[in-house]
């Protein structure tokens, strides 16, 4: 027999599991993902380099024409739908962890992307947004002469 390690921190966790839920409060690291109107929400990653900005978000189970990516007002959007498999005659679901709906992550870029050369791979149930950087666009000294 294999002996089970207690936590009593999954405990509480799992005491407050039902309440967190409705208020939406970010108990497990994570639960305040913007998602306004979505089930749930892809985790992400979020590196940089040099050149660019990468966001790899883990969307198993989706195919790759369920998902939409948009930018608008310097705020990208992966939107999608997991649709849930549909219980069958002679078929019994026992238990349903995945999540199922619509989801939406959104990311704040900023000022210095190129927002026209965004690549996006879908691989494996892994999307992988590339965005470029540009140049920061230093402001200007404009000297006016007082007459």
């Amino acid at each position: 027999m294999k002996l089970a390690k207690w936590d009593p921190f999954r405990e509480m966790e799992g005491m407050l599991d039902p309440y967190s839920k409705s208020l939406d409060w970010p108990f497990r690291g994570g639960r305040d993902l913007n998602t306004t109107g979505a089930d749930w929400a892809p985790r992400a990653d979020i590196t940089e380099t040099d050149d660019a900005f990468t966001i790899t978000a883990e969307v198993p189970g989706i195919k790759r024409d369920d998902v939409k990516i948009s930018i608008e007002d310097h705020v990208l959007s992966i939107h999608g739908e997991n649709k849930q498999e549909k219980e069958e005659e002679g078929k019994k679901f026992h238990r349903i962890e995945r999540f199922y709906g619509s989801f939406n992550r959104s990311f704040s870029l900023p000022e210095n992307v190129n927002e026209d050369k965004i690549d996006a791979i879908f691989k494996d149930g892994v999307l992988t947004l590339t965005i470029p950087k540009t140049e920061v666009k230093k402001p200007k000294a404009i000297e006016i002469k007082v007459k």
